[in-house]
């Protein structure tokens, strides 16, 4: 097969569900964004003619609801621009900078609503609800629980952080006017007016799920570790292959929501030529791209001993003597060189230890110690999908 044909059947896929992604993600928020702006239109009529603040502030909601949805599509469109000189990764994170302007704009319309709802409770005015007024909420609960779960569904399926959060904020909208009736109810049973007041809550509520979607996709634009199921699966891809006994240091960049770039290094035999070695690399690529749609840009290589059975037991030693330490989760890329009198390895040293430069000073003293007969070149690495 030409490298070519590889490429193509690496990309047309790719292509192809990047597309269907994308109709996915601007069904659901033009859906939304229909849903969003009949309730406000709705919420804000019956607010003003009940004198109703948390109905009208209900409705606000709903309209920045209706402008997250189409921040939403923006980012989606954006973000499938194919890649150029300056951006050559992609511009995938789009989405997630998308996120960050949904979450803002939450914030903003919760603290607007905090500041009327204070105005309120220092200045009240008593609601006058009407059963249309209270039908047209109990519709918009309604309403915002098939929203919720038809958006935040999408999301999960499609892997969109802008959806996933138009999906709680949809649901938390049912809870609000859910409140709202209950506002109502207490008013109309006792003629004591709870509005300003659960303004001044629903506020609160509006400005900590902002936060909390500001704090996750800022996260997410830092830079946070591989999931751990991913590189699991990636791991057992390529250690699938005949010839390959262990993969190791894989690192993931994302360049957005399910795209990928990284690197690994496989154990192979040391007798393998360069043919051999480079038609398994290809094919490694392949098959992880096909099978995670995970680009590994780079397959470095550890070659292991297979000429000197001693150089096992040897192996088995060290791995062990490493093993014993607590912060010491792994031992690879074991080769002993007869000729140069050396030894090398890498060491993972987990995150957790206080000071991971002296764990793996310990584990060079140790081994120097087990075979001093032998130059140690040992790597102190880092698992970045550890858990």
């Amino acid at each position: 097969m030409s490298r070519t044909s590889r490429i193509g059947q690496m990309v047309e896929p790719a292509l192809d569900e990047d597309a269907s992604r994308e109709r996915a993600i601007v069904r659901a928020s033009v859906i939304g964004i229909l849903a969003n702006v009949f309730l406000a239109a709705f919420k804000a009529v019956v607010g003003v003619l009940s004198h109703s603040i948390a109905v009208v502030l209900d409705a606000v909601n709903n309209l920045s609801d209706a402008a997250s949805s189409i921040v939403t599509i923006v980012g989606a469109k954006l973000a499938r621009k194919e890649p150029d000189k300056k951006h050559p990764f992609g511009h995938g994170r789009i989405e997630y900078l998308s996120a960050m302007v949904i979450a803002l704009l939450v914030l903003y319309a919760g603290t607007a609503s905090l500041t009327e709802s204070v105005k309120k409770i220092l200045q009240p005015e008593t609601p006058d609800y009407s059963p249309a007024a209270l039908v047209i909420l109990a519709s918009a609960v309604a309403v915002k629980l098939v929203l919720s779960r038809y958006v935040g569904s999408v999301g999960q399926r499609v892997h969109s952080d802008s959806l996933v959060n138009s999906g709680k904020d949809a649901a938390m909208d049912a809870a609000i006017s859910a409140s709202t009736l209950a506002a109502a109810a207490v008013y109309l049973t006792t003629h004591i007016s709870l509005e300003a007041w659960l303004g001044a809550v629903i506020s609160g509520i509006i400005i900590k799920s902002g936060v909390e979607m500001l704090r996750e996709t800022l996260s997410r634009i830092l830079g946070e570790g591989a999931d751990a199921t991913l590189a699991r699966g990636i791991t057992e891809t390529v250690c699938s292959f005949p010839g390959v006994s262990g993969a190791y240091d894989l690192v993931l960049h994302n360049y957005g929501p399910d795209t990928f770039q990284g690197s690994i290094h496989i154990e192979v035999p040391d007798v393998w030529s360069a043919n051999q070695l480079d038609e398994c690399i290809r094919e490694i690529t392949l098959a992880v791209f096909q099978k995670h749609h995970v680009l590994l840009a780079a397959i470095g290589v550890y070659a292991v001993n297979t000429r000197d059975t001693r150089v096992a037991e040897i192996r088995e030693t060290l791995k062990q003597a490493a093993l014993r330490h607590p912060y010491i989760l792994q031992m690879h890329g074991f080769f002993l060189n007869e000729e140069k009198k050396t030894i090398r390895y890498d060491v993972i040293v987990s995150f957790d230890a206080p000071d991971r430069a002296a764990a793996y000073r310990e584990v060079l003293q140790e081994a120097k110690a087990l075979y001093p007969d032998y130059q140690f070149q040992i790597t102190m690495d880092t698992d970045f999908s550890e858990a």
